[in-house]
C-alpha cells in the first residue's frame, strides 16, 4: 500500500507563504510525475501545478509566477511553495502521485488533503 500525507496547510492573510509538502511512503518501486492540486467549497478540483521525475513543470495560469514546485526525488517528497496568497487560493490542497509498485505496475494515489484559508 502506499501513502500520501499532506503537511504545511493553514490560515494566512493575503499577501503571505506557506510551503506544502507531500511524502510518499508504503511499497514503492519510484515515484513518476507528481502534482498538487485544489478544490474550493463548491467548485470542482482543479490542477495547481505538475512535475516531473526530470524536473519539468507546469503551472496553472492563475498560479504562475507566485507558486514554485519541487520535488526530492530521493525522499519520494514533493513541495509547493506558495507566495503572495491571495483570498481565491483558499481551498483544499491535495497532493497526487503516480507510482510504480512494481516495475511494470503504476497507480495513481492522492493524499487527503490540507486547508489553506488565505482571509485578512
Amino acid at each position: 500500500q502506499v501513502q500520501l500525507v499532506e503537511s504545511g496547510g493553514g490560515l494566512v492573510q493575503p499577501g503571505a507563504s506557506l510551503r506544502l509538502s507531500c511524502a510518499a511512503s508504503g511499497s514503492i518501486v519510484s515515484v513518476d510525475i507528481m502534482g498538487w492540486y485544489r478544490q474550493a467549497p463548491g467548485n470542482q478540483r482543479e490542477l495547481v501545478a505538475t512535475i516531473t521525475v526530470g524536473g519539468w513543470t507546469n503551472y496553472a495560469d492563475s498560479v504562475k509566477g507566485r507558486f514554485t514546485i519541487s520535488r526530492d526525488n530521493a525522499k519520494n517528497t514533493m513541495y509547493l511553495q506558495m507566495n503572495n496568497l491571495e483570498p481565491a487560493d483558499t481551498a483544499v490542497y491535495y497532493c497526487k502521485a503516480a507510482v510504480f509498485i512494481r516495475r511494470a505496475l503504476k497507480n495513481d494515489y492522492w493524499g487527503q488533503g490540507t486547508q489553506v484559508t488565505v482571509s485578512a
